[in-house]
Order: C-alpha cells, then structure tokens, then sequence
C-alpha cells in the first residue's frame, strides 16, 4: 500500500491538471499561430500556471493500493492486484493461459 501523502498528493495534481486543462490548451493553441514576440508572452502566461497544472505531472496509480510501478491502463491496476483478482475470475474477459 502507497503513503496516503502520495496519493493524495497525486489526487490533488489530477484536479488541478483538469481545472486548467481548457485554459492550457487555449494559450498551446494560440502559441502555434504566434511568431517570435507574441510567442514569447503566450509562454509567460504558460510559466505563471502553477507546475501541478501540466498534466505530465500525473502519475498512474493502482486504484486499489496506490503502487506507482506496474500500472495496467486498461485495467486502472497494478501486476499484482491484476493477477490477485484475475487468478479468482473477478475480471471478465480475463482468462489464465497454459501451453
């Protein structure tokens, strides 16, 4: 299980990424139109955004425990947690193979 800190730390970067999502893309859009000076004043207005606005900063984490590491985007869980449930057939679709 991850530090609750983290993860909330994490929650809280998700949240601010997606309150400045419209804006951030408005100032990207314009700033591929724009030339030397006008480009240059779009990317101050970028700088002034707070960092945890940038949604690069978001980590995937395991819906259940929190790990960082392992992390199945389609599933939203970590290996472990993963091969947990699907070992009892709580994941449709999700059978173990043999060869």
């Amino acid at each position: 299980m991850a530090k609750k800190s983290a993860i909330e730390r994490n929650n809280k970067r998700i949240k601010t990424a997606e309150k400045f999502a419209k804006k951030r893309a408005d100032i990207k859009e314009k700033m591929r139109k724009a030339t030397g000076e006008e480009r240059m004043l779009l990317q101050n207005d970028l700088n002034k955004m707070p960092r945890n606005a940038c949604p690069i900063r978001v980590r995937n984490r395991c819906e259940l425990t929190g790990r960082p590491r392992g992390y199945y985007r389609k599933f939203h869980m970590s290996r472990n947690m993963l091969r947990h449930y699907a070992m009892f057939g709580e994941i449709p679709g999700v059978v173990k193979s043999s060869w």
